[in-house]
C-alpha cells in the first residue's frame, strides 16, 4: 500500500471523517472504553424480548458489530429468550449534531439497527431506527417527557442492510432535522408536540420486538444476525 509518513493511504481516507471539531468522534477499531460502554446484564421491559451483553458488542475489520443471538438463553440473557447489544455515551450531549455510517440488519420482528438521544427521568429521546421488515425505510421519532407518536417513515431509495449509508440528526432549539448521506429528509418543528431539550447520551443498538407484531412483524429465530457501525461522531452548535 502506498504510505505516507508511515501511514497507509487507505487510512488517511478512512479517518477523513474525524478531523478537527468535533465534541466526539469515534472510529469502531476497537472498543472505545474512555468514552461509551456497552449494556450488560440487565433487559427493557416489554416490547424488548432481549437482555442486553456485552459480548454481542464486537469489534472486526474497522466495525462495531451488534449481534442478536440465542447463545446461553435464557439463563445468560437475564431471563430472555435472545441477547443482543447496546454501545452508550458515558456523556450527555445537547443541541449538536450526531452521525454515523451504519449498515442494518434486515429481518422480521426486529429494530434492526438505531441511532438516537436519550435522556432518562424525564424521558426525552430523539431517534432513527431502522424497522428490519423493511430496511428501504427508515423511521425518525421523538419523545418529550415520555410523550412520543411523532414517527414518521421515510422512503431511503436504497435498502440499508445491503451497504453502509450516513445517517443524521441535527437538534436545535427550535427544530430537530433528519440526514440521510448529508442530505435533509425530516423536520420536526414542534408543531406536533414539544421537542425534547435536555441533553442525553448517545445510543445505538438492535434488538427483537414482541408483543408489537403490527409495528415490527412476528420474529422468528433462525440464527444471529448482525447490524453494523463504521463511525459516529458528534458536533456541537
Amino acid at each position: 500500500a502506498v504510505q505516507a509518513a508511515g501511514v497507509a493511504i487507505a487510512d488517511i481516507l478512512r479517518n477523513a471523517h474525524c478531523e478537527l471539531g468535533y465534541t466526539i468522534c469515534t472510529d469502531m477499531n476497537e472498543d472505545d472504553s474512555a468514552n461509551w460502554n456497552r449494556a450488560d446484564g440487565w433487559a427493557n421491559e416489554s416490547p424488548f424480548n432481549n437482555g442486553w451483553r456485552a459480548e454481542n458488542i464486537t469489534f472486526r475489520d474497522g466495525v462495531m458489530i451488534t449481534e442478536l443471538n440465542d447463545v446461553g438463553c435464557p439463563d445468560e440473557c437475564s431471563e430472555r429468550p435472545y441477547a443482543s447489544g447496546e454501545y452508550r455515551s458515558d456523556e450527555l450531549f445537547g443541541y449538536g449534531f450526531l452521525e454515523a455510517r451504519m449498515r442494518a440488519a434486515r429481518h422480521d420482528g426486529i429494530v434492526g439497527g438505531s441511532l438516537f438521544f436519550y435522556h432518562d427521568n424525564p424521558w426525552h429521546e430523539i431517534d432513527i431506527e431502522f424497522l428490519g421488515q423493511d430496511t428501504t425505510q427508515m423511521q425518525t421519532n421523538y419523545k418529550t417527557d415520555g410523550v412520543g407518536g411523532h414517527e414518521t417513515l421515510i422512503d431511503l431509495g436504497f435498502d440499508a442492510s445491503e451497504d453502509f449509508h450516513t445517517y443524521g440528526i441535527a437538534r436545535r432549539g427550535r427544530g430537530i432535522v433528519w440526514y440521510v448521506d448529508g442530505e435533509p429528509v425530516h423536520t420536526e418543528n414542534g408543531s406536533r408536540g414539544p421537542l425534547p431539550s435536555l441533553p442525553g447520551c448517545i445510543k445505538m443498538n438492535m434488538w427483537p420486538g414482541i408483543g408489537v407484531d403490527e409495528w415490527l412483524g412476528p420474529f422468528s429465530y433462525d440464527g444471529p444476525i448482525q447490524s453494523e457501525v463504521d463511525w459516529v461522531r458528534y458536533s456541537e452548535f
